[in-house]
């Protein structure tokens, strides 16, 4: 029985860890998508060189603020802090962790029977984040700089392997 318990403990501790850091993973996508979201479209930045050419002009394009390197870098520096705002919830099923969102951008109140709600679930949250947005902060970049279908699943499933199981995990789109 030592043994079997033994042998057990690891893959449920694994699979904490990567419910973990796929639920910050997917966190970290959709608050980024919202800060982006909240950006008049109008604003705008000037990139490119300063300097000035051999004709007397200069080599600057305006882009949309919300979405370039500039914005997107200081959302990266600031995002995760937004992780004390989720709590923890565990599917009936499958034993599987996800992370929902308990305090409303707008307000409106939420459904929060069976989220556990507590400073050690957002503080690992946070530094799974940061872990996260360090690691893969130019593959963000790339991703949030073009509005893009399903940044969630591209980037936490098929580019990182954070979210692996995937598959599992509901859509909030739908």
């Amino acid at each position: 029985l030592v043994v079997a318990l033994g042998a057990l403990l690891p893959a449920a501790a694994a699979r904490r860890s990567q419910d973990l850091h796929c639920g910050a993973c997917r966190a970290l996508v959709d608050e980024l998508e919202w800060e982006i979201a909240q950006v008049d479209p109008r604003k705008t930045i000037q990139m490119g060189s300063f300097r000035i050419n051999p004709d007397g002009s200069q080599s600057v394009v305006e882009v949309p603020y919300a979405r370039s390197e500039a914005h997107l870098t200081e959302l990266l520096e600031r995002v995760c802090e937004k992780m004390k705002e989720y709590g923890e919830k565990v599917d009936p099923a499958t034993h599987r962790k996800s992370y929902v969102r308990v305090i409303s951008h707008d307000g409106t109140k939420m459904d929060l029977s069976g989220v556990k709600i507590d400073g050690d679930v957002a503080s690992s949250l946070k530094f799974a984040c940061e872990s996260i947005a360090e690691e893969y902060e130019d593959e963000l970049i790339e991703f949030l700089s073009h509005e893009a279908d399903n940044v969630k699943d591209r980037l936490c499933s098929k580019r990182t392997d954070l979210c692996d199981h995937a598959l599992n995990i509901p859509h909030d789109e739908l």
